[in-house]
């Protein structure tokens, strides 16, 4: 993996840097990612991400001062393992004894649903197609989109709401 990373570098000082950088805090980010996680492969995974993230944000890494750049990674790592987190509980599995409900038609009712959604306006449209009907994270949409992922969050949880409001005028009950 330290190979694959240091080939996205462009200049031989960035390399340098990096395996600078990785010498000096790969074992403390992974005592950092086992400490949230209480999983030491899922902790190595962790870390991995954050290195790969530290190479995807490497223009901005590297201006860094050597005295910022372990509050960077410390902080780096600790969001990479809360998502992983995030993840784990969104993800979980369902019990094997679990019966699903017989398949409805509802086809009328999915094109009414379709149609809410078209009607949205085009930032709320989008990420919402994305996040409900790609099943994309946060992050993911808002990297495809170029966004915030607190704008991302904001526009789904606004979107949400808005189809909400449509389908309770319309007579629906949510809760």
């Amino acid at each position: 993996m330290l190979s694959m990373l240091l080939a996205m570098l462009e200049t031989e000082e960035d390399r340098e840097r990096f395996l600078k950088l990785h010498g000096t805090y790969e074992k403390k980010l992974y005592a950092v990612a086992v400490r949230v996680l209480g999983d030491r492969t899922a902790a190595e995974d962790a870390v991995q991400q954050t290195w790969l993230q530290l190479i995807r944000r490497w223009d901005r890494v590297s201006g860094l001062a050597w005295s910022e750049t372990e509050g960077y990674l410390v902080t780096a790592v600790k969001n990479a393992a809360v998502d992983m987190l995030r993840k784990e509980r969104w993800e979980e599995a369902l019990p094997e004894d679990w019966d699903p409900p017989a398949p409805e038609t509802g086809e009328t009712d999915y094109r009414y649903l379709v149609s809410l959604i078209r009607a949205l306006p085009e930032s709320y449209r989008r990420v919402l197609e994305l996040k409900c009907v790609e099943e994309e994270s946060n992050r993911e949409i808002a990297r495809r989109l170029g966004l915030k992922e607190s704008t991302v969050a904001t526009r789904v949880l606004r979107g949400r709401t808005m189809l909400a409001a449509a389908l309770e005028k319309e007579g629906y009950v949510h809760g």
